[in-house]
């Protein structure tokens, strides 16, 4: 096993995925930051193997998903968040197609960690939907007979309102 091994936290990669399109993806600046190169660097390796990068791998953001990105991670103030740019976001596929054109031991295994935590994600939203079916199932299976349980314990709450007796002496 490599000693050189970089760790990044799965919650660091976590946070640099956004929804664009109906799908997770990530920044070129973010992944640039974690591959720990330039973001122009990433980008140029990427332009010099575009065939390698079909829309569905990579594509750039238009103003209106700009905004949104913005919105999602409101920390800068600043109109273009240091960008000259449209941002370019990379797919879970266009991830795995970067480790192909950065060659280097870094970015290999911060893709292994990206695409490791592409996984788990999937995994954790299968096991969700799985989870809520079977809570859907159980509320039409049981609906009635739930709301019939609540109906009485609601009754049982219920208590008469009797008139209160005075308590202590009445001045005349």
């Amino acid at each position: 096993m490599n000693n050189n091994l970089i760790i990044i936290p799965s919650e660091r990669v976590v946070s640099k995925i956004y929804i664009m399109r109906g799908r997770k993806i990530m920044l070129a600046r973010d992944l640039a930051e974690l591959y720990g190169v330039q973001t122009k660097v990433l980008i140029q390796a990427v332009k010099r193997n575009i065939k390698r990068f079909p829309e569905d791998f990579m594509f750039q953001l238009n103003k209106d998903e700009m905004n949104i990105w913005r919105s999602q991670i409101v920390t800068s103030k600043s109109d273009k968040m240091g960008l000259r740019v449209l941002p370019y976001a990379f797919t879970e596929q266009g991830v795995a197609m970067l480790a192909s054109v950065l060659n280097s031991d870094r970015a290999i295994n911060v893709n292994i960690q990206i695409i490791r935590t592409f996984v788990k994600i999937r995994e954790l939203l299968a096991t969700n939907e799985a989870l809520q079916r079977k809570v859907m199932e159980m509320e039409k299976k049981y609906d009635g007979k739930i709301k019939e349980i609540f109906d009485q314990l609601g009754l049982l709450s219920i208590e008469e309102i009797k008139p209160k007796k005075q308590i202590g002496f009445k001045i005349k």
